[in-house]
C-alpha cells in the first residue's frame, strides 16, 4: 500500500498549543482505489461513479491505479469489498449503490445490511472504504444526490488513506 502521501502533525493556534493534530491530506497521488458498485439501479450508480472517479482524478489519483468491480445489488457489495481489501493491493475502498425505498420491508433489510457489511469489512480489514449506498425514498432523491456523494466518496477515501498511513508511520 501506498505510503507517498503523509500527514503532518501540526500545532494549531485555535486549539490547545500542545496538541498534536494531523493535517487533512486529499493529495491522491500515489494511491490505489477499489471501487464496488451495484448495477441494480444503473442510472444513479452510473452517476455515482462519474463523480467519484472525476474527482479521484482531480484529487490526483491516477486512473490505472483505479479498479473497478460491479456487483447485482447492494447486498453483494461487502463481499466484494472484503476480497479486495483482503487483496491488500488498495490504499481505500470505494462503495457505490442505491437503495430506493419499495412498497415492502426489503428495502430496511438491503439498507441496514448492506451498511452493516460496509462498516464491519473496514473494522476487520484496517482499509477504510468510503460509502456512497444511497438509501432514498425515490429515485428523484437518488439523481439529486449522486454528483455530490460520488464526490464525497473520492475525497473520504482518499483522506483517510493518508491518515491511515500517517497514523501508521507513527507507530
Amino acid at each position: 500500500m501506498s505510503t507517498q502521501t503523509t500527514h503532518h502533525k501540526t500545532s494549531r493556534a485555535r486549539r490547545d498549543e500542545n496538541l498534536d493534530e494531523y493535517d487533512v491530506s486529499l493529495d491522491g497521488e500515489g494511491l490505489a482505489i477499489g471501487i464496488v458498485m451495484s448495477r441494480f439501479s444503473p442510472e444513479i450508480g452510473e452517476g455515482l461513479l462519474s463523480a467519484c472517479l472525476s474527482e479521484l482524478q482531480r484529487l490526483g489519483v491516477e486512473q490505472a491505479r483505479i479498479t473497478l468491480a460491479t456487483v447485482p445489488g447492494a447486498l453483494e457489495i461487502p463481499l466484494t469489498l472484503q476480497t479486495m481489501a483482503q487483496s491488500e493491493r488498495f490504499d481505500a475502498l470505494v462503495a457505490l449503490g442505491a437503495v430506493i425505498r419499495g412498497e415492502t420491508y426489503h428495502f430496511e433489510i438491503v439498507a441496514n445490511d448492506s451498511c452493516r457489511g460496509v462498516i464491519e469489512v473496514q473494522l476487520d480489514s484496517g482499509v477504510p472504504i468510503a460509502n456512497g449506498i444511497l438509501t432514498c425514498e425515490d429515485d428523484d432523491q437518488a439523481l439529486a444526490r449522486m454528483q455530490q456523494k460520488g464526490t464525497d466518496c473520492a475525497q473520504v477515501a482518499v483522506e483517510m488513506a493518508n491518515l491511515l498511513a500517517a497514523l501508521g508511520e507513527r507507530s
